[in-house]
């Protein structure tokens, strides 16, 4: 899908995603010393305006101008203190150039690309780290077809954790938690994430 069709649905629907944060990035990062944060794939920006909430510099990436124009309108409504640790890009999770010093924490949150692309989104990612820094890969796991509910249908954009380890092999990352999580979406339906979370060395 290209930054048009995604144009398209965020501009049909008023919150695709809510503005509550994901659960699992609620689980895994909420005890994190807040520092410098970079959401790839922010969409309407709900996990980087609650990493702002707890303290994070947090520069929110997307290729949907429509995504990011909602996460500015959002963004005003929120108090000073926590706007203003808001920054949001135009741009392309795949070529993503990180600041020198690098990040802290960096987020991919349902990127659901095909496996060339998410390879080069996830090592742009880990390349954004800095010394100490956590890698936290979240996503629509493949045996959501046949097992959960919901997400893409095309099982060509989803992944596994393994998948995700042998993308960033070679980055010196290390792993804290691969494994396959189950998510409630409703009248007792669930949805089979693959959840990653890896660490640089500090």
């Amino acid at each position: 899908m290209d930054s048009r069709a995604w144009d398209d649905r965020y501009a049909a629907s008023e919150l695709v995603w809510g503005t509550e944060p994901n659960r699992w990035v609620v689980r895994e990062l909420a005890g994190l010393a807040p520092g410098r944060a970079l959401d790839l794939a922010a969409g309407e920006g709900r996990n980087s305006m609650w990493l702002a909430g707890l303290g994070w510099e947090v520069t929110g990436l997307d290729f949907s101008t429509v995504a990011l124009g909602r996460a500015e309108r959002l963004t005003a409504a929120l108090p000073d203190e926590v706007a203003d640790r808001l920054t949001w890009r135009h741009g392309d999770a795949r070529t993503v150039e990180a600041p020198p010093e690098g990040y802290d924490l960096v987020l991919v949150a349902y990127l659901q690309l095909p496996a060339e692309d998410r390879r080069a989104a996830l090592r742009r990612g880990a390349g954004a780290l800095a010394p100490g820094g956590t890698l936290l890969v979240v996503g629509h796991d493949a045996t959501n077809l046949t097992e959960g509910a919901g997400g893409p249908r095309d099982p060509a954009v989803l992944f596994t954790p393994e998948d995700v380890l042998a993308d960033l092999a070679g980055t010196g990352l290390r792993t804290v938690r691969a494994e396959r999580v189950r998510r409630p979406v409703g009248d007792g339906a669930e949805a089979v994430d693959a959840l990653v979370r890896l660490e640089r060395a500090a």
